[in-house]
């Protein structure tokens, strides 16, 4: 028996006990069975694993509350007592505010900064994991030059994790659209809501948007030292972006923002698809799901103009009446055409949910799963997770993190908990990785059909360094098959080494 070639790691874990696999993905799942329940050998194994990318991630929640505080301290910026909050100069003695460089000096503040930006050391025997998951957002903020910085942390933990692709959520345009939604007033009727929002006016909101997103990767760059000597890991990642949407402000700031972000998105590649955010109990959301739902049908032609990416069913029948809880992912489905589900934690509360699930699979909607963030929100978590159910459906499901630095977690930890919650091998490991990257946003053809690598490839060993001529032109053409055979070869590297 050859065992030269095993990892230690490898070695230690299976004490060479039993015949050795033939192929390398036997091999590897031959290795994680053996390792079953170990819980410091199944982390080094996804942290080492390719994940292929993440597609649900809000770029403030993302960053850490320790790189928040750093910055504070670097612009002079105050911290806050209570609530633990980052604000702006002068710093107000009365009210406990000391300055961001003596932050750091303070150990019990520190800490209760820290606390008070994130689910760390929450109470959640005596306080709500829902409401201060999302009061934590108006606690901390970056000045607008350093969205470079979170940008930076971002790409740089993915690429430590074998991660090089990522759709991050960011707020572009807004404050812009919000104006033009107030100037404008509602309408029933969408066609005349469109008439209200002039060209010239979004024009310019793209064009700050487009700035902004040039300065911010600007930063990035120059941070992780792109193009020079010991470049971080980090510029390796594939950087797009998903507009996101506010839906806690009144309809027609709501319409003017789907407005602009369809505009961003047609105006520059790098923004790939929109999304709908915040609290999907809050009152507002809840009394205008639909025509959200119908304002996203209208701006986007049914998800056939830009790509549609919506959180929806992020609820428990804790949180909101059964009535409330009973269709909000069929309406993203069906009404908003989304091609893409953050969360979906309440389908088995829907009407219907069998023939929702049935839906979804039909036309290909994947789900996202973010498994702490679900645990942190609403509580749900191992069985109590629908997991199962989409599963049984023939739903693609996808893991990603939600707000990492909020939740205290990455992708790493979020494949440990799939693994051990749900019994997860490591072909349904690997499937994971491939469908973040075959429901990416990413245009062009994918590399995947039924299961099957496409026609123009299929003759190819998957991630070959110098494919065929054929196979070469045919990834030529289309971004996302480039960075599926990326993962692919990442993939071969992985299983060789067990």
């Amino acid at each position: 028996m050859k065992t030269a070639a095993l990892p230690l790691i490898a070695l230690l874990a299976t004490g060479c006990a039993g015949p050795i696999a033939a192929s390398p993905e036997a091999r590897t799942t031959q290795y994680l069975a053996s390792i079953r329940g170990r819980t410091a050998f199944e982390t080094v194994f996804v942290r080492e694993m390719p994940k292929g990318g993440e597609l649900h991630t809000h770029l403030s929640g993302a960053v850490y509350a320790e790189s928040y505080l750093r910055w504070a301290a670097e612009d002079g910026l105050c911290a806050r007592r209570s609530p633990p909050s980052i604000v702006d100069p002068p710093c107000d003695p009365a009210r406990g505010d000391v300055s961001g460089a003596a932050i750091a000096l303070d150990v019990p503040l520190y800490r209760a900064l820290v606390d008070g930006f994130s689910m760390r050391n929450f109470p959640y025997a005596t306080g709500s994991g829902h409401d201060h998951f999302f009061d934590t957002f108006e606690r901390f903020d970056a000045r607008r030059e350093r969205y470079g910085d979170m940008l930076a942390e971002v790409v740089s933990r993915l690429a430590r994790q074998n991660t090089r692709y990522v759709e991050v959520m960011q707020s572009l345009g807004v404050g812009g659209a919000n104006r033009l939604g107030r100037e404008a007033g509602w309408s029933d009727d969408l066609a005349v809501m469109s008439t209200r929002v002039p060209e010239s006016a979004v024009a310019a909101v793209v064009a700050d948007a487009r700035q902004r997103m040039d300065a911010q990767e600007a930063r990035m760059r120059a941070l992780l030292r792109c193009g020079q000597a010991g470049e971080d890991p980090g510029c390796g990642v594939t950087l797009r972006y998903l507009v996101q949407m506010i839906r806690t402000v009144p309809r027609e700031e709501v319409f003017a923002q789907a407005v602009a972000a369809v505009a961003i998105i047609e105006a520059d590649p790098r923004a790939v698809g929109l999304n709908l955010v915040a609290p999907e109990d809050d009152p507002v959301a809840v009394r205008d799901y639909r025509d959200h739902m119908r304002v996203i049908d209208h701006v986007t032609r049914h998800g056939t103009r830009v790509n549609v990416a919506l959180h929806a069913g992020e609820l428990t029948p804790s949180l909101v009446t059964p009535e409330v809880a009973s269709d909000h992912v069929r309406l993203a489905v069906e009404l908003a055409g989304a091609r893409r589900i953050g969360h979906g934690t309440d389908i088995a509360w829907e009407h219907d949910a069998r023939g929702t699930l049935a839906m979804m699979a039909s036309r290909g909607v994947a789900v996202e799963h973010c498994l702490r963030s679900a645990d942190a929100i609403l509580g749900l978590r191992g069985a109590e997770h629908p997991w199962g159910l989409y599963r049984e459906a023939g739903v693609a499901q996808v893991l990603c993190t939600d707000d990492e630095g909020v939740s205290r977690t990455d992708l790493s930890r979020e494949y440990l908990l799939a693994l051990q919650s749900f019994g997860l091998g490591w072909t349904e490991l690997k499937t994971l990785a491939r469908n973040a990257l075959s429901h990416s946003f990413l245009p062009g053809a994918t590399l995947w059909e039924r299961g099957s690598i496409n026609a123009a490839c299929r003759s190819e060993v998957p991630g070959a360094e110098r494919p065929g001529e054929g196979c070469a032109r045919w990834l030529a053409g289309s971004e996302r098959a480039r960075e599926q055979w990326r993962l692919e070869a990442s993939l071969r590297r992985f299983e060789a080494m067990w």
